[in-house]
């Protein structure tokens, strides 16, 4: 018995036609599969099929045979992976990590970096908040993460891009009339701004308004950019945020410009000092393409 024979019934059992098993799955005459299939029955001692106006169907011997053929194909195709997969070297794990929102304007950039090495190892994406990609790339879940630089991490900084904050509001808002916002627009309304835990947008949001000579009190700390946009639609406020939020914005919020010249927050790609992967020094070598990268969507 061999394992085309195996084969080909299975074939004609999912077919449920010697016709349709032989020409468009198998692409070999129906004689010449009706033959196979009588030479397997020879040699199992048994009719396996039989012949009914609804094509064929299993005999009793049949039914027996089928799951034990699907098993000795299963098997045969696990073992060819198995070879494969011994014979080739495992591919090195790559993680990367962004702040949510960001992949949009980074991954294609990022795996850029790995042009040269990228059939060789096996890149993982994920997104997650700032302060918990940190503490990712401390735990040694990631290798990079594009995220703030975060008080508290012993980790490695390279700054890619400053991003200007803008005004968030909401679609129908009496300021989307305005071209640009100047921050004493913000003296009245409820304000929605980084929370203890997004504490790099916090001090930079607070001190602009220092700067700009204005105390507004923050009605609601965020975490997060959907919890910014959730409560700039449902409370009507204003909150300031970084520009790459203009990529997640819903019909209900829209974004403006400050006027003159706005605050910006770090965007930086984080690793851990301990990290010795030799894929982790080849993508830090080449951050300058990305700083590059940042100054040509400037401009």
């Amino acid at each position: 018995m061999e394992l085309r024979h195996l084969r080909y019934f299975v074939a004609v059992v999912d077919a449920g036609s010697l016709t349709t098993a032989a020409e468009q799955w198998l692409h070999t005459s129906q004689p010449s599969l009706s033959r196979q299939i009588r030479d397997l029955e020879y040699q199992v001692g048994a009719k396996l099929l039989s012949r009914s106006v609804h094509g064929v169907e299993l005999t009793d011997a049949g039914k027996a045979f089928l799951d034990h053929a699907r098993l000795a194909l299963a098997q045969v195709d696990a073992a060819v992976d198995a070879a494969r997969n011994a014979a080739q070297p495992a591919k090195q794990a790559f993680a990367i990590g962004f702040l949510t929102g960001h992949e949009m304007n980074w991954l294609s950039q990022a795996t850029h970096l790995l042009r040269d090495e990228l059939q060789n190892i096996h890149v993982t994406i994920s997104s997650d908040y700032s302060p918990d990609l940190a503490e990712a790339l401390i735990r040694g879940r990631l290798d990079v993460a594009f995220l703030r630089i975060e008080p508290g991490f012993d980790l490695g900084y390279e700054v890619v891009d400053k991003e200007p904050l803008v005004v968030l509001m909401p679609s129908d808002h009496r300021l989307t009339a305005h071209e640009a916002i100047h921050p004493r627009e913000l003296i009245g309304e409820i304000f929605i701004g980084g929370s203890n835990k997004a504490t790099v947008l916090r001090k930079v949001s607070e001190d602009y308004l220092q700067r700009s000579g204005l105390e507004i009190k923050l009605d609601h700390g965020v975490d997060n950019m959907a919890m910014a946009m959730s409560l700039v639609a449902s409370t009507r406020g204003l909150a300031l945020m970084p520009a790459y939020a203009r990529n997640l914005l819903p019909w209900s919020v829209v974004s403006r410009p400050l006027e003159g010249e706005a605050p910006t927050i770090d965007l930086a790609v984080g690793y851990n000092r301990a990290n010795s992967s030799p894929i982790l020094q080849l993508f830090l070598s080449r951050l300058g393409e990305l700083r590059a990268h940042a100054l040509t969507q400037k401009h």
